[in-house]
């Protein structure tokens, strides 16, 4: 049994990677602030002796007796992100500083959940883990974007200096149940929108795409990539590589929820991706063959029905 500390744990993907590592017979420490992070996403957990719930934020040091480190410690959707950007990049920084730190004093791996968004607007398409990105750094979105390309300099630092172990990836748009209905997220806000009888709100004229992962295929992933042995690090990319339009998303919405919502379009925001899809050739080198299998519209309906309990 494996002492594995989740930062993070109580948000979207954190609390699916708990219920993941607890199934697969590890003893499994949830740490959380809960600024995104929701308690009643660890209920399923609570009465589980192999489960531990600290309520803690990453920016200030931790001393936990651990033999793996997942650190996803960061709000991730740019309603949340730019709410307090200093406190994002402080998170990203001082967060993965903490949990480095910890990791050499253990000798425990140490994972790093980075993000698509390294790659910015990106000129290269599809993105390869070796493109180096297009990144705006004074943008309203830098605070993710950058702390997420800092976080992943520590790692990388941290591993050449000390030698300790550590493994990144870079997440692709992910969805699945327990997302948040006011995370900002393509998903979530039509899902809702179309839920509610609202219009569906698209943003430019809906011909920019985005690779949509389901959170299973993410969690896979995960274990895949700490679970290598032959001295890999990465990055990389885990995501789909199928790519779709906002607008193609929008009516396959509209069609799987059954609304009668209307699709309606506003101006693009600042510094919003035109294009986003991952090459995914070193997950399958290097995870084992690892690819998604949950198709869009299976996905989709598994989260559609998550929404209809909680609207």
């Amino acid at each position: 049994m494996k002492r594995i500390l989740v930062t993070g744990g109580a948000g979207f993907i954190g609390s699916h990677l708990c219920g993941r590592l607890l199934a697969e017979g590890n003893h499994v420490i949830c740490m959380d602030n809960f600024f995104t992070g929701s308690r009643d996403n660890l209920q399923g957990y609570m009465g589980n002796p192999d489960f531990e719930l600290v309520e803690h934020d990453v920016q200030e040091p931790f001393d936990i007796d651990v033999d793996e480190i997942y650190n996803l410690a960061c709000p991730a959707s740019p309603v949340h992100y730019q709410y307090d950007a200093v406190d994002t990049i402080r998170t990203c920084i001082l967060g993965t500083m903490n949990g480095l730190d910890l990791a050499v004093a253990r000798k425990a791996k140490f994972f790093q959940a980075s993000t698509s968004e390294v790659y910015g607007d990106p000129l290269v398409h599809p993105q390869l883990e070796s493109y180096w990105g297009n990144v705006n750094p004074v943008g309203i979105r830098s605070c993710y974007d950058e702390g997420k390309r800092c976080a992943e300099t520590l790692c990388m630092d941290y591993h050449r200096q000390t030698g300790v172990e550590v493994k990144i990836i870079r997440i692709f748009n992910t969805y699945g149940p327990r997302m948040l209905p006011n995370d900002g997220r393509v998903v979530s806000n039509m899902i809702v929108q179309a839920l509610k009888g609202e219009n569906l709100t698209v943003f430019g004229d809906g011909s920019q795409t985005r690779s949509f992962q389901y959170i299973d295929d993410l969690l896979e992933g995960m274990l895949r990539m700490m679970a290598t042995e032959d001295g890999f690090s990465g990055p990389v990319n885990i995501g789909n590589p199928s790519e779709f339009t906002i607008l193609e998303l929008a009516q396959l919405v509209l069609e799987l929820s059954g609304s009668k919502s209307r699709i309606i379009f506003k101006d693009l925001p600042s510094d919003d991706p035109k294009r986003r899809k991952p090459d995914i050739g070193l997950a399958r080198r290097k995870l084992q063959g690892w690819e998604p299998r949950v198709p869009l519209r299976e996905g989709l309906s598994k989260t559609i029905e998550f929404f209809r309990t909680i609207i």
